[in-house]
């Protein structure tokens, strides 16, 4: 078939004006700080809200997001993370969807428990070298946490394809999908920093790898992290 044919033409226009699928932007986003934060594990125990800072830290989020044609907003069924999503949800208009796969881990016997107390166990050691050997008394294993917050960033990603979805969660159940998406071993999740109401951003793409757009941003604008 010569190029010069009807059908040729056709085919050259057709394959030149088709356009590739958009990416979906997920954009992670702890919640602000509590009276306990970095003290205490509270895990999945009812009751703990924002400070007073975890508060504005929650509006600059909502302010960063300017300009950003958010599609969804899901959070996790905790109050500090649902109190954390009312600013963006108040600024874009957009419902937050109540998700239980957003949890913190499950931390069992250590729920409640302060950090310093936790840091003298041997399993501490193992927490933070071998986390995915591990599993909290009485509770979850980080690799259980990473498949249900994975499988939870892929739902809602895959509902608003094309979109921007922003996640509203914790910070090891965050970690833990920046390194899935990265393809790095959960053993070494515990390298990754996900400071109180921080951003972390990841573009999926059809047929493709994730791309880690940004991991813990606190500051500037989140305009222009769309990838096409």
């Amino acid at each position: 078939m010569r190029a010069g044919t009807p059908t040729v033409r056709w085919y050259i226009m057709a394959t030149r004006n088709r356009k590739a699928p958009r990416s979906t932007l997920v954009l992670l986003v702890r919640h602000g700080e509590t009276p306990t934060t970095g003290k205490v594990l509270p895990g999945r125990a009812p009751g703990l809200h924002l400070s007073e800072h975890g508060r504005g830290q929650a509006e600059r989020v909502a302010e960063r997001l300017a300009g950003v044609a958010v599609d969804a907003i899901h959070t996790s069924p905790l109050e500090r993370t649902r109190e954390t999503a009312e600013p963006t949800e108040a600024r874009t208009g957009r419902e937050a969807v109540v998700d239980p796969g957003l949890l913190e881990c499950d931390f069992g016997e250590w729920t409640g428990e302060e950090i310093s107390r936790l840091s003298r166990l041997k399993a501490w050691s193992t927490v933070q070298r071998a986390p995915s050997t591990f599993r909290f008394p009485g509770g979850e294993s980080f690799t259980e946490m990473q498949a249900r917050v994975v499988g939870a960033v892929d739902r809602a990603r895959t509902a608003h394809e094309g979109g921007v979805v922003v996640c509203f969660s914790h910070a090891d159940p965050i970690k833990a999908v920046l390194a899935h998406a990265l393809g790095t071993h959960l053993d070494l999740f515990q390298r990754i920093v996900v400071s109180p109401c921080s951003v972390s951003a990841i573009s999926y793409a059809p047929g493709q790898a994730p791309v880690v757009l940004t991991v813990n941003s606190t500051d500037e604008p989140l305009t222009g992290l769309r990838v096409s």
